[in-house]
């Protein structure tokens, strides 16, 4: 499930340097978030930073990318260098003898 942001932004700039996933960015008159990188933080906190800190509430899961934790943490997979993903996924199990 990707956010996404309504033309009730205010433009306050708090959202962009927050996101981990640089998924937001600004578009022609508000910000923007990129639904193929927005994981809604999972893999990184366990809340959405922007949502948490946007002051008037205008960040709601948006209804057109649906996806579950399973998938978010995918996507977050594949968009973390190699070594950052052992950091959610551990460290691979040692080999049977």
């Amino acid at each position: 499930m990707a956010l996404w942001i309504t033309d009730e932004c205010i433009n306050c700039d708090v959202c962009e340097p927050e996101c981990p996933n640089q998924a937001i960015s600004m578009g022609e008159e508000i910000y923007e978030i990129d639904p193929r990188r927005c994981t809604e933080c999972v893999g990184h906190f366990d809340e959405p930073q922007c949502v948490q800190l946007c002051p008037v509430s205008c960040i709601p899961v948006n209804p057109s990318h649906v996806e579950t934790k399973e998938q978010l943490l995918a996507k977050f997979r594949r968009l973390q260098p190699p070594d950052a993903s052992l950091a959610v996924a551990g460290p691979p199990a040692p080999a049977a003898a």
